[in-house]
């Protein structure tokens, strides 16, 4: 996958907690190695720092914690419910403007962004309502266990039937231990999904395995 064929890349997830950070580090991290002056945002984040921490290393610590990540809740939840809380609420303008000046500034951005598709990000907006705005590629991280087949084709026609560009997906192996499922999605994913499959990410492992590498 020629990821440099864009200066900016949206990473969207099936779900939270299936290492949408971990594989977006990855890709940041093999573009810088290979000259590209590469950065990572998690322009929102609810809960731990961690992710931005993560993406801050990644990009080799060009930029300050809070450009990576300028919006941080600190209550676990989906934005919108953490801003309710909070009392800080998110506008789709604003967190547009941060990403294209970055973009400006830089070779490639990765956008990393919150849960998956579908999370509500402020009053009267979501997640795609925010992507359609951004205008960026998409990529998508799934865990490879079982419902990822459901999980991965509900998100990619989400994409598309935003008008959005889906580049494939990217399964991610969080279990060592493979069952039926595991050692099965692949297959039927390359035979349903109108995306390709573009590479996988092993347990533990600190490269993707890109599909035409």
């Amino acid at each position: 996958m020629n990821l440099r064929q864009w200066s900016g890349l949206l990473v969207t997830g099936t779900d939270t907690g299936i290492g949408k950070t971990w594989v977006s580090s990855l890709i940041v991290e093999e573009l810088r190695k290979k000259g590209v002056e590469a950065v990572g945002l998690k322009p929102v984040l609810s809960g731990s720092r961690e992710d931005a921490e993560r993406l801050w290393e990644a990009s080799g610590g060009t930029m300050d914690l809070d450009v990576i990540n300028p919006w941080w809740y600190r209550t676990p939840v989906a934005p919108l419910v953490a801003s309710r809380i909070e009392g800080s609420a998110l506008e789709v303008a604003p967190l547009v403007e941060y990403v294209h000046k970055v973009r400006d500034a830089h070779d490639f951005t990765l956008v990393e962004g919150v849960g998956g598709w579908e999370v509500p990000m402020g009053e009267g907006f979501g997640f795609p309502d925010y992507a359609k705005a951004l205008g960026f590629p998409v990529l998508v991280v799934a865990a490879n266990w079982l419902g990822t087949i459901n999980h991965t084709l509900l998100t990619v026609k989400a994409i598309q039937a935003a008008g959005l560009e889906c580049v494939g997906v990217i399964l991610n192996h969080l279990e060592a231990e493979h069952d039926v499922a595991a050692t099965t999605n692949r297959a039927i994913l390359e035979e349903l999904c109108s995306v390709p499959i573009i590479g996988e990410v092993l347990t533990d492992a600190d490269w993707v395995d890109w599909t035409d590498s």
